[in-house]
């Protein structure tokens, strides 16, 4: 006990002063501070213990109107925390073990007071030791929870800015060169220099070319195609990743429509267009399979591979985002990402549970 510490706030549970008076003594003894509050009665010693926290609690074994087994419970009902130690005057192992299971500390015969200074010494430090890893473990939990709602409002304010600039580049740079094409076309149609012509015609094939990159630039900033749902978004998504890459794309689904709260829409869209990014980057598959369910009231969601399937040391890498990503974003609306490998492929399969989320109506696909 370092110099100048306060000293240890001791609750005794003892019938007999005398017995009370020289477990004082031993504690003096041997060099430990404590400041003891006496009870002898069931009823003083829960009063004690409403009244204020204690570092340990010494206690006989049996007292005239409860047990050490009953004060074990009082004490674990108000203050879990705080070590429970027998000291009496005979104990037989088989209830010293059942007090030990029922979350005693440990217990000190009478005629071995030299045992009781290391065994409080030993108990308070545990219980210290586990109120420091609770509060650690509370503030880790609080921080966890406030990254997790930074998180959701990042994700949140990023598909929002997405979807702004999207509309503005439509409203602004499309309109721009939608007027540009006709003005340039119009040249074309009306000039007579051979020279003017030939330039007005590459010309509308670089505005041609500028409006396709600003169409694929909305697109991936937010698919249009996500207005019509989900479903029709997924497989849009599948045919444009078929047709751009060459790798066949198969998609199941068993219902043709699911109407979702936004959020959980972009996070499923993100998700397969991120795997699939990772398909056409890494896996060297040939064909690939995307499976949408709702039906076990979590809405799952697998895009599968034939591919070389992926290593843990892929997964590791400390640049490695985007199947981290996966797990954050996955997150923001309470689901979760497994990714599972073999030599047959991998498949990245999310999960986001829809008991707590608005779905107004599922519709299945005809027979």
């Amino acid at each position: 006990m370092p110099p100048g510490s306060p000293p240890f706030q001791i609750l005794h549970l003892e019938d007999n002063e005398v017995d009370h008076e020289l477990v004082l003594l031993a504690l003096q003894r041997d060099g430990l501070a404590v400041q003891a509050t006496w009870v002898d009665t069931r009823a003083a010693f829960t009063r004690a213990l409403e009244a204020q926290p204690y570092d340990a609690v010494l206690a006989d074994y049996n007292l005239p109107d409860c047990t050490a087994l009953d004060a074990l419970k009082l004490l674990k009902a108000r203050q879990p925390s705080t070590p429970f130690i027998i000291v009496s005057g005979a104990i037989g192992e088989t209830a010293a073990i059942a007090l030990l299971h029922e979350g005693g500390s440990d217990y000190v015969l009478k005629d071995g007071l030299h045992r009781l200074r290391p065994a409080l010494q030993r108990a308070i430090e545990a219980s210290q030791n586990l109120i420091a890893r609770e509060a650690a473990d509370t503030k880790l939990r609080e921080s966890q929870q406030r990254i997790a709602e930074l998180a959701r409002h990042l994700q949140t304010s990023i598909e929002a800015e997405r979807t702004a600039i999207a509309r503005e580049i439509h409203d602004e740079i499309g309109s721009v060169l939608t007027a540009l094409k006709f003005d340039v076309s119009w040249i074309s149609r009306h000039a007579t220099d051979e020279a003017v012509v030939n330039r007005a015609l590459d010309s509308l094939e670089t505005i041609d070319q500028a409006i396709q990159s600003t169409q694929r630039i909305m697109v991936n900033l937010r698919p249009a195609v996500l207005d019509q749902g989900l479903v029709h978004a997924i497989e849009w998504l599948a045919r444009s990743f078929e047709k751009r890459t060459g790798i066949k794309t198969v998609f199941h689904t068993t219902h043709e429509d699911i109407s979702l709260p936004d959020e959980v829409q972009q996070v499923a869209y993100r998700t397969a267009q991120e795997a699939l990014n990772n398909v056409f980057k890494h896996a060297h598959a040939t064909e690939v399979t995307i499976d949408m369910t709702p039906d076990t009231g979590v809405l799952s969601l697998e895009i599968a591979d034939n591919g070389k399937g992926l290593h843990d040391a892929d997964l590791a890498k400390p640049k490695s985002f985007g199947i981290r990503g996966l797990h954050e974003r996955a997150q923001t609306v309470g689901g979760w990402v497994d990714v599972s490998t073999s030599q047959q492929g991998t498949a990245v399969i999310l999960s986001v549970p829809l008991m707590n989320l608005e779905y107004p109506s599922m519709q299945r696909p005809p027979a």
